[in-house]
């Protein structure tokens, strides 16, 4: 598997919006999360009548021979709730207790209660594709729950409040089958399940739901000794063949350089063979249908209050606005345009 060059386009999908424009947590659009492949635990999804999926489903074709081995990445954001605590301190007592706040300032900084997520990577072990004919494997794995505390000091030592980190568990399974479909042809079925259970998912609300959830999931695959064939573009004789993979949630592509087959990733939003991050780029945005130059534009004109929220929310919109703010001149200029694939046009029209 060619992991440098999937990586960059993998964690571009991975963080598709994670944090939205105008990247605070008092914007509207950051108070709900809308990120994309989202696998829900199967009792909730159950319960909304199938709107919100609990299975996602990869289906492509794989050429090759009896020794080709296949190779599973399942990758997803894990969220974890990041609750302020503010210490308060009881009448007569030496006794503190601590109360839920939305927001809390100690030594100039304001901690906010959030949402941050943990990248999530799992493997399964190496398949022959044609074992996996006769012996379909089922893979289980389960996250358990996880608690911290990190306690904020001010100056002298004193303790003013705290941040709770909790994370929910989530409980799945990848399931990985092949089938024939012509000489030395296989579709390869590749399920991931969310069957994380939930006590009574009638009243549970998605917020509740999203944090047993796996979040932009999707898959890395690898083939050695075999190749993958493009199911955006199959040879004429596996056409039908490609019409016939069925995919919920995910879209596999090609990845690499062009005319490599030896990796695939399957998105769950819409990608073509051979995705590249434009160099121009200097960096996610989160954002979707992103283009770099209007929100690096409209970062700049944040006033200082709302880069100050922004900058103390969350770590990874910290790195977005300080890398947006030092672009140099002639780098936010070559994000106004650029000029690919010219062709010469014959001096003669139809």
């Amino acid at each position: 598997m060619n992991r440098e060059a999937v990586e960059r386009i993998a964690k571009a999908v991975l963080y598709e919006g994670y944090m939205l424009y105008p990247y605070r947590p008092s914007a509207v659009k950051n108070r709900q999360r809308f990120n994309f492949g989202v696998v829900y635990p199967q009792s909730y999804s159950e319960n909304q009548r199938g709107a919100d999926p609990w299975v996602m489903q990869t289906e492509c074709l794989v050429r090759g021979s009896a020794q080709t081995t296949l190779e599973v990445y399942l990758r997803f954001l894990q969220l974890t709730a990041r609750s302020v605590e503010e210490r308060l301190a009881r009448d007569g007592s030496n006794e503190a207790v601590f109360v839920p706040s939305q927001t809390l300032e100690v030594n100039g900084h304001r901690f906010y209660s959030w949402e941050e997520a943990v990248e999530r990577e799992l493997s399964i072990p190496e398949s022959i594709v044609e074992t996996l004919v006769r012996r379909p494997s089922q893979h289980p794995f389960s996250l358990p729950p996880s608690q911290t505390t990190e306690e904020l000091p001010d100056r002298t030592g004193k303790v003013l409040g705290r941040l709770v980190r909790t994370q929910e568990a989530i409980d799945g399974a990848i399931y990985v089958a092949a089938h024939p479909v012509t000489e030395g042809v296989h579709r390869l079925a590749i399920r991931v399940k969310n069957v994380t259970p939930l006590e009574d998912a009638e009243p549970v609300r998605r917020e509740e739901a999203l944090m047993r959830s796996m979040v932009s999931a999707h898959l890395l695959l690898g083939v050695r000794e075999g190749e993958f064939i493009s199911l955006l573009d199959p040879p004429e004789a596996l056409r039908d063949a490609a019409a016939q993979c069925r995919n919920a949630g995910a879209f596999p592509v090609l990845v690499g350089e062009e005319g490599q087959r030896d990796t695939m990733l399957s998105s769950p939003i819409i990608l073509y063979d051979y995705p590249q991050i434009a160099p121009e780029s200097a960096g996610d945005l989160f954002d979707g249908t992103e283009i770099d130059e209007i929100l690096s534009l409209r970062i700049m004109t944040m006033t200082d209050e709302e880069k100050l929220e922004m900058r103390q929310s969350d770590e990874r919109a910290r790195q977005l606005l300080e890398r947006t703010e030092t672009l140099p001149e002639e780098h936010l200029m070559k994000l106004h345009g650029v000029l690919r694939g010219l062709r010469p046009v014959n001096e003669e029209f139809p």
